[in-house]
């Protein structure tokens, strides 16, 4: 997905339009993380761009999406750009911490 969202409608309020994109998002998210995946993947992963415009779109995470509308919401924009690419996805071990040397930090 991607996608410039305009924020302004003559008829609809601007908190209900900012509901309409958030519920649109997810909606998506799970309409991809419910594909099939290929052998080799885990997971769905998500590569996240969110900005004002597509030129300033900086990446983030996932998670931060719905923080990253309710920011855009705080500051009135009536636009913003967000990117959605889905990447089938392999989990990864995490590196194992000593004890010992979590004490001397």
């Amino acid at each position: 997905m991607k996608k410039t969202f305009e924020l302004s409608h003559p008829k609809i309020a601007y908190p209900r339009l900012i509901e309409a994109t958030k519920s649109e998002i997810k909606k998506y998210l799970k309409r991809e993380r419910n594909k099939a995946l290929p052998e080799y993947a885990d997971f769905w992963g998500f590569d996240c761009k969110f900005g004002q415009t597509e030129e300033q779109a900086d990446v983030i995470h996932v998670a931060e999406i719905n923080d990253k509308i309710s920011f855009a919401e705080s500051q009135a924009w009536l636009t913003f750009y967000l990117e959605i690419l889905a990447a089938p996805t392999q989990r990864t071990k995490r590196e194992v911490v000593d004890e010992e040397n979590e004490d001397d930090l």
